[in-house]
């Protein structure tokens, strides 16, 4: 390893990517650094059917992984029918419009479901007379537009719902007047079994079409087609109420689905959403088993950061590495980190490590590190440590890349960023409570906090628990709560205990 000059090591330095903190941003490149994880082998293997994930642990990236073994899942005899939008607008964005009621949106779901397989069927030219049945239903239904966008299929089918439960009738056309107002209708599509009158009519149940459906993948080889859902608390996230709504229904159309055996609805839904729609009591909840939630420990984290640094060519050279060395044991990638980093940020012999250290500055109260603000943080730190050779600071003691202060200096962005992009966008209704704790102390009781946000201690206590439930607090004791410190940077706050707390 040769001595660096300046100027090659922000060479080094910026030969370093870190990646995007949001996995849609860095589909591209994301196969080459993803960390296959025991979650990850489920999912692909066809193991589990929901995926519960803290916000920002890595659903994303799963789903978009996913997408991206579309040819590697063909080959496995598996089609593969993205459900939403990876980016941009939410299919789901609109379905609120004339507030729906919850067995509505099941309907609407299974049939958006049924159309978006029909579409991949298509795709594929898949033909045969249970596709033919299937499609001539769909077409006298005026549900079989082509390729369309996924919002325009979604607005089709929700249409189609909402003028079969309000303006049904046995003839199998839509009857307008002269202004073009819909006076009548008809589908053929019924979404409980079809009466005597209406069979002999040729109306049939949309779960006798998912049978179609079924039967024909059965018949051209034994495939399997997963409907891949992600993305579902962008959808809904100006609309609490219709969010649970929606979500219970989505619920409702997946166990509905279950006796599909070759039929798969693969959602991927952070565990807090989760938590709010079921604790009124859910009895969907029952019938999902298929699940499995994305948890990180400290060796999977530590190989997360390691192979991102290990895309770079030029600091494999430099420390005379060779990729696959580096990421052969979990020894091999402790000892490349600290080749990389310094052994600590905060000089002294009771200090913690760097890693230990990166890990607290990014947990939450529930003391849990996601992938998002660790990678966060090292975007920062890449960042720090060009500023600092731009304006001619020493190096970093060799061999390290980065120095400490230049991890000390990523801190405020990931702090800001955090509140004001997670817990303010997602919480408007609690920012009063946190941006009042501004330049205080780290350590809260109720006692503290009703001086602070001048209530009654019974009240601050019940306003605590709402925030040591987001994260935003730790429990410190059966009265105390804590701020972690990922939260302190931007607040500005003071290590160390309120008055009320040390005198209790």
């Amino acid at each position: 390893m040769k001595e660096l000059s300046l100027d090659g090591h922000r060479e080094l330095v910026a030969s370093v990517s870190f990646g995007q903190r949001v996995a849609e941003q860095e589909a591209k490149d994301l196969s080459s650094y993803f960390v296959k994880t025991e979650t990850w082998r489920k999912v692909r293997a066809g193991e589990v059917d929901i995926v519960f994930a803290p916000k920002g642990s890595g659903k994303s990236a799963l789903y978009s992984m996913l997408i991206a073994e579309t040819d590697s899942l063909f080959d496995d005899r598996i089609l593969i029918a993205p459900a939403e939008n990876p980016t941009g607008t939410p299919a789901f964005a609109n379905v609120g419009e004339g507030n729906p009621s919850e067995d509505d949106l099941a309907r609407v779901w299974k049939l958006y479901f049924l159309v978006l397989i029909s579409q991949e069927l298509e795709s594929y030219s898949v033909e045969g007379p249970k596709t033919r049945e299937l499609f001539r239903f769909l077409k006298d239904a005026d549900l079989l537009p082509g390729q369309m966008t996924r919002p325009t299929l979604l607005s089709m089918a929700k249409d189609y719902v909402f003028r079969l439960t309000h303006h049904k009738s046995h003839s199998a056309t839509v009857l307008v007047d002269n202004t073009g107002a819909i006076t009548g209708f008809t589908g053929k599509i019924e979404f409980a079994e079809p009466t005597l009158d209406d069979s002999r009519a040729g109306h049939v149940s949309i779960d006798y079409l998912f049978g179609l459906v079924a039967s024909t993948l059965e018949d051209i080889g034994d495939y399997q087609l997963w409907l891949l859902l992600d993305r579902l608390d962008v959808a809904f996230a100006s609309d609490p109420q219709l969010e649970a709504k929606a979500l219970r229904a989505l619920f409702r159309a997946y166990s509905d689905l279950v006796p599909f055996e070759n039929i798969f609805i693969k959602i991927f839904l952070r565990t807090d959403i989760w938590e709010a729609i079921s604790d009124d009591g859910f009895r969907e909840a029952s019938h999902i088993v298929r699940d499995t939630t994305i948890s990180w420990g400290a060796d999977s984290l530590r190989q997360l950061i390691v192979r991102r640094l290990a895309q770079s060519a030029p600091v494999l050279e430099h420390y005379a590495k060779e990729h696959d060395d580096v990421m052969a044991t979990p020894e091999n990638q402790a000892a490349f980190f600290y080749d990389v980093f310094p052994p600590q940020v905060d000089a002294g012999s009771g200090k913690s490590a760097t890693l230990d250290w990166v890990f607290r500055r990014t947990a939450d109260g529930t003391g849990v590190t996601a992938p998002r603000e660790l990678i966060h943080l090292l975007m920062e730190t890449r960042d720090a440590q060009l500023k600092r050779d731009e304006v001619g600071h020493s190096l970093p003691a060799a061999p390290a890349l980065f120095s400490p202060r230049a991890l000390d200096d990523a801190l405020l962005p990931v702090s800001e960023a955090r509140i004001t992009r997670t817990l303010y966008a997602e919480y408007p209704e609690l920012k009063k409570d946190i941006a009042g704790l501004a330049g205080q102390k780290a350590e809260h009781n109720a006692g503290s906090l009703a001086r602070i946000w001048s209530t009654t201690e019974d009240d601050a206590g019940e306003r605590a628990e709402r925030l040591l439930s987001i994260g935003f607090f730790e429990r410190r004791s059966s009265t105390s709560y804590r701020v972690p410190f990922m939260y302190r940077p931007y607040l500005k706050l003071i290590q160390g205990a309120a008055p009320e707390v040390r005198t209790k």
